[in-house]
């Protein structure tokens, strides 16, 4: 008869570092992931596709970004298809991300204070010293402080599309701390957006979107379905929220907020689960991708590659990115277990942690954007900021990539236990190893025509 797995008992009452998820919340990251992660890799194909169109034919990139297309009247809503895509298809994923977040605080992560700590001191810490790093090195008479932001932001799908392409077996434990740590991340960009980068308030306008969320919220509430009411009342909310002189995007985080993300009665999913499970495929496989083809497309070339690493503003973003989130994420998740008395889960490493703080460092999205918010009247310095954005990325994720590599046989181990499923039932192993019922079904031979089965011997 085959050994039975062994059965992991805790050693102490400490709270535990990235210890394993519960079965629904496993469940759930694993779907959230894995569409991300498809979203990730046609990140990845566009933005090559981008550079390539960019740098080949450059003036054909260059018409088709700045056509105009839209109504000028009632609201100014002629706009290129650059602005399109980064004022209209980017509230799709901020609308996600705002689903995402709700759901932490109401179901997942951050519901509990104790559970929250370590990912919101990771993620302010990540988002800290980098903006410090960008001010001390843009501080002198060259620098351009302006674009602090820039380097503060994770990009969740592009880092498992290199999860994805270096096929790196992350456990499930980690794989939630960098999805929690990037909702975090997502809401700190969202306020520094709508604070420090909206401009020329319209305050008519904001009213009248602020009317909008509310009878979208009482509608929701209400239990009002059909999305042909809902759809429309969104797009009205992001065009008033345009019109206002905030950005369109906080139109979509707040819808998101809003939506319903507990169970009632004898609900399987709660509407916002729903929406989110429905809308992540449309924002992970076309409006992220569709941005990056209109914002990555930079000239490269040995002068503009040389500029990235001897001009202040360039060199700021790629010292806060590489840097920056690598020491602040993992620091701030060493002070976190430190001062806590949490303990690491004693199947990972603290260079474990390391490695995922540098794959955190991968901005790419978020950065894009706040680029060219950073300097709307030199697009020189918006292209140069995007190119170091990108330089960044890839060296964050050439050096997590090695560090993970290094470990990948272990990481295999741990994702082959936790997928372990002796029974057959659906449920894997590990979720029921106290259970007596499950000890009897492993340990109970299963007749097969060939004779074998889970409990006979081999």
């Amino acid at each position: 008869m085959t050994d039975q797995p062994p059965v992991h008992e805790p050693t102490t009452r400490r709270r535990q570092l990235l210890g394993r998820l519960s079965l629904p919340e496993r469940t759930f990251v694993t779907d959230a992931l894995r569409t991300e992660t498809v979203g990730g890799v046609l990140l990845l194909i566009a933005a090559v596709v981008a550079l390539i169109w960019a740098n080949a034919w450059p003036h054909a990139y260059e018409s088709v970004l700045d056509y105009t297309i839209g109504p000028s009247a009632p609201l100014h809503l002629d706009l290129t298809l650059g602005n399109w895509a980064k004022d209209g298809l980017l509230t799709i994923f901020f609308f996600v991300a705002g689903i995402e977040l709700k759901r932490e605080f109401v179901a997942g992560e951050l519901r509990t204070p104790s559970a929250a700590v370590l990912p919101v001191i990771a993620a302010v810490c990540g988002v800290a010293l980098p903006a410090i790093l960008f001010a001390l090195v843009n501080s002198g008479s060259g620098g351009h402080p302006a674009g602090w932001a820039i380097p503060t932001a994770t990009d969740i799908a592009f880092a498992l599309g290199v999860l994805a392409v270096v096929g790196s077996h992350l456990p499930s434990a980690l794989r939630a701390f960098l999805l929690t740590l990037a909702v975090v991340d997502d809401l700190i960009a969202i306020l520094i957006i709508a604070i420090f980068y909206s401009s020329g308030i319209k305050f008519w306008a904001l009213g009248l979107a602020f009317a909008g969320l509310v009878l979208f919220w009482f509608l929701h509430r209400r239990g009002v379905h059909g999305w042909y009411l809902f759809v429309p009342l969104a797009v009205v909310n992001w065009a008033l929220m345009h019109e206002s002189g905030i950005h369109a995007t906080v139109a979509g985080v707040a819808m998101g907020l809003m939506l319903r993300c507990h169970k009632e009665g004898d609900e399987q999913h709660s509407p916002g689960e729903h929406i989110e499970h429905l809308v992540r495929p449309l924002s992970a496989g076309l409006a992220v991708p569709v941005f990056a083809l209109f914002a990555a497309g930079v000239t490269i070339s040995v002068p503009a590659l040389r500029e990235v690493f001897t001009q202040a503003t360039p060199m700021g973003i790629v010292i806060g990115l590489l840097v920056g989130k690598t020491v602040g994420i993992f620091g701030g998740t060493w002070l976190a277990a430190r001062f806590t008395r949490a303990e690491l889960n004693p199947q990972l490493k603290w260079a474990d942690m390391f490695a995922v703080s540098v794959l955190a460092g991968i901005g790419f999205t978020v950065s894009l954007l706040i680029s060219e918010l950073a300097f709307p009247g030199d697009l020189a310095l918006a292209d140069r900021s995007k190119t170091a954005v990108l330089v960044g990325s890839l060296l964050c994720a050439a050096v997590a990539t090695v560090l993970l590599k290094l470990r990948n046989r272990h990481y295999r181990a741990l994702c082959e236990e936790e997928d372990r499923d002796l029974d057959d039932d659906g449920v894997p192993d590990v979720y029921q190893q106290g259970d007596p019922a499950w000890r009897a079904r492993v340990a109970e031979p299963t007749r097969h025509p060939t004779g074998e089965g889970p409990g006979t011997d081999r």
